[in-house]
């Protein structure tokens, strides 16, 4: 125990020096007045933030038809007002001292201490492109640390701290200084793979000469790639060896295997929707009883919306093995049928003319593809008719086209004396018999 902690102090004590050096060669010359004025810098700016902040704040509140990018860029600078004037006092000050006294000892402090707050308010802004909170957080807190060590002159006593801050098994070695750069390293690739990635997948989506199907395929396959891509070169960029995680990922690949076979399965079947387009967004679909329109294509599901509103996450699996109706697969068109029946003394010859006027009259259904009414059978109380009739835009709902065709066919047998019958009974008393009657109390 007492070993390590000699160790520890062995490896803390460079570090020490070399901080104690550089505060000493700051504080040469006119030290107490720098700090003085960065005091008043701070308070200033702090004072300044209170009054402006919210009288900006109700401004932007009234800005109304901004583009989205403009209003962002308002709100992180709405953040970050009290650093914005403290780095403008401190420049300000820098340029005063410099007319007043020529010697650099005289300001010294002030042009470093503006220097990182510069880059502070720099880096806190170009961060707000990392959409993750967490990795926005890591990448930002990392590079405040290292912009702060380098202009204090503390990089190298730095990593020469954290590099003895190791964790060694064999051959492998493990320091905290490659933790940190791998984070670092990793945080900024993964966010330069998101700004590609979502350039390029606008790019695909837009393209109107790639199938809605091959669209989602192409642009799923390219954030995998850049993703991919941008977590290996991160490990490899701060010195891992790839040769363990690759046998490691293979023992990963056989579990995955054995406990989470569906999971697999749905992730296969998605790509192999992609692949034969079957199903692509904006088709309409029923499976069972769901029926609705595909709104996305995710890696293990599929997103229907129904006409009520609700959203059906579909395993892709159950797409790939069970009967899947799709109304819009190869055309738009869909031919739909609907049942009535008249009285048998109406003539069906009229009837059926009618039936058919009656369907054409309705906006969605089209006229090049007549409608066409058949008697089906001879029921109880009347003569039955199928009525058939086409559309070509199912996205817009088949229940009210249904309805809409039935209230036309209402209006047309009204106006044309044509009735509808519904079953009726009669009770016939026999000569001879008696009715049973009870009176109550």
């Amino acid at each position: 125990m007492e070993n390590e902690i000699q160790a520890l102090i062995d490896q803390v004590t460079p570090l020490l020096v070399a901080f104690k050096a550089r505060l000493s060669s700051l504080l040469l010359g006119r030290g107490q007045v720098q700090i003085a004025i960065l005091i008043g810098c701070f308070i200033i700016a702090f004072l300044l933030r209170r009054w402006l902040a919210p009288k900006l704040h109700d401004w932007m509140r009234t800005l109304e038809g901004w583009p989205k990018w403009r209003l962002r860029a308002l709100l992180i600078m709405h953040r970050r007002l009290q650093l914005t004037f403290f780095v403008i006092l401190t420049w300000t000050s820098v340029a005063v001292m410099a007319e007043i006294q020529t010697f650099p000892s005289w300001r010294n402090i002030l042009t470093l201490v503006a220097t990182i707050a510069t880059a502070l308010l720099l880096v806190g802004i170009a961060t707000r492109l990392v959409k993750n909170t967490l990795l926005r957080r890591i990448v930002t807190w990392g590079l405040w640390i290292y912009v702060t060590l380098y202009y204090l002159g503390l990089v190298d006593a730095v990593s020469d701290f954290l590099d003895g801050l190791a964790i060694e098994f064999g051959d492998f070695r493990l320091s905290m200084l490659a933790i940190v750069k791998a984070l670092v390293v990793t945080g900024i690739l993964f966010t330069v793979a998101r700004l590609v990635s979502t350039t390029s997948s606008a790019r695909i989506r837009e393209n109107e000469h790639i199938s809605p199907s091959m669209r989602v395929l192409a642009v799923k396959m390219l954030q995998i790639l850049l993703y991919g891509a941008a977590f290996f070169i991160g490990l490899k960029a701060v010195g891992f060896d790839l040769t363990g995680l690759a046998v490691l990922s293979g023992a990963i690949g056989v579990g995955l295997g054995f406990g989470l076979q569906k999971v697999v399965s749905n992730l296969v079947s998605g790509v192999i929707i992609l692949l034969d387009k079957s199903i692509k967004p904006g088709d309409v679909i029923s499976l069972g009883d769901t029926f609705g329109w595909i709104n996305s294509l995710g890696a293990r599901y599929v997103s229907v919306v129904t006409r009520d509103g609700k959203e059906y996450l579909i395993p892709n699996e159950d797409l790939i093995t069970g009967q899947v109706v799709n109304w819009s697969h190869s055309n738009d068109f869909v031919r739909l049928d609907i049942f009535f029946g008249t009285a048998y003394s109406d003539d069906p010859h009229k009837v059926r003319e009618l039936a058919v006027a009656a369907a054409g009259s309705v906006d969605r259904v089209l006229s090049y593809r007549a409608p066409v009414c058949h008697i089906v059978g001879f029921g109880d109380s009347s003569v039955d008719y199928i009525l058939r009739f086409w559309i070509r835009d199912p996205t817009a709902g088949l229940t009210n086209i249904r309805g809409n065709v039935y209230l036309a066919l209402w209006d047309t047998f009204r106006d044309n004396g044509i009735s509808i019958p519904f079953p009726q009974r009669e009770i016939r008393v026999l000569e001879g018999s008696q009715l049973a009657t009870k009176v109550l109390d």
